[in-house]
C-alpha cells in the first residue's frame, strides 16, 4: 500500500494506519533527511529477524541503527555520557547516526553487538511516527551499498514497484535523497566520523 503523507503537516488519519501495521509486526518503507528506509518496531524481535532476512543481514555481526523521536528517551537503549549527550543535542534532529553502547533495554537480538546507532532525522513524518508507536523503529536503507539502481531508491512509487511484495506500507513523503547519514562511532571517549555522509558535525 503506497500512503500519502505530508512532512510539513502529517494526517494523523494516516500516521495511525502506518503505527497500526508497525504495532502488528508489519514492515514498513518511510522518508528519513537522507535517504528512503525500511524499518519496523525495533523492539519486535520477530519483525527484526524478518528484516535483517529481506536485507541479508546478520544482526550478530552487523550494526543495527534505530530511529528515536528525540533524545528524551536516549538511556533507555544507549549508554550515553554527558559529552557525548551534548554532541548529540548540538547535531540533532540532523543526518546522523551515533554509534553507542547498548543498554539493557533492547531485546537481546541488539545486545551480542553491544553497539547501537542512534538516529533522529530532521523529518516529520517519521518523528511523529517514532512518537505516535511509543517505541524506536529500526532503520535500514532501502538501497544496497552496492546497489547502482539509485534511481528508483529516491522515488516513493517506484519504491513501492520493487517492495510492494515485502513490506505492507510505503509512505510517500515526497522525493527521498541519495546521500547517506554521517556515522559518528561515540563508544570510546573519543568521537570519530567513521562515515562523513549528509551532515557536517558540530562539535
Amino acid at each position: 500500500m503506497l500512503v500519502k503523507i505530508y512532512p510539513e503537516n502529517p494526517n494523523p488519519r494516516e500516521i495511525a494506519k502506518v503505527v497500526k501495521a508497525l504495532q502488528d509486526g508489519e514492515l514498513i518503507v518511510y522518508p528519513t533527511d537522507t535517504v528512503y528506509a525500511i524499518g519496523c518496531d525495533a523492539l519486535n524481535v520477530r519483525a527484526v529477524e524478518r528484516i535483517c532476512r529481506m536485507k541479508g543481514v546478520n544482526p550478530q555481526k552487523s550494526n543495527l541503527s534505530i530511529i528515536c523521536s528525540d533524545l528524551s528517551n536516549l538511556s533507555e537503549y544507549a549508554k550515553v555520557n554527558n559529552a557525548t549527550f551534548k554532541l548529540m543535542k548540538k547535531n540533532l534532529p540532523g543526518p546522523f547516526t551515533f554509534i553507542l553502547p547498548t543498554s539493557s533495554e533492547l531485546p537481546k537480538i541488539y545486545k551480542n553487538r553491544k553497539e547501537v546507532g542512534i538516529r533522529v532525522p530532521d523529518n516529520n513524518i517519521v518523528r511523529t511516527l517514532v512518537a505516535e508507536l511509543g517505541n524506536p523503529l529500526l532503520t535500514m536503507s532501502v538501497h544496497d551499498e552496492d546497489d547502482e539502481l539509485i534511481e528508483y531508491s529516491t522515488d516513493p512509487e517506484l519504491i513501492h514497484e520493487k517492495y510492494a511484495n515485502q513490506v505492507s506500507i510505503v509512505i510517500d513523503g515526497g522525493m527521498g535523497g541519495i546521500e547517506p547519514s554521517t556515522v559518528v562511532d561515540c563508544t570510546d571517549d573519543e568521537f570519530e566520523v567513521v562515515r562523513q555522509g549528509k551532515g557536517e558535525l558540530n562539535t
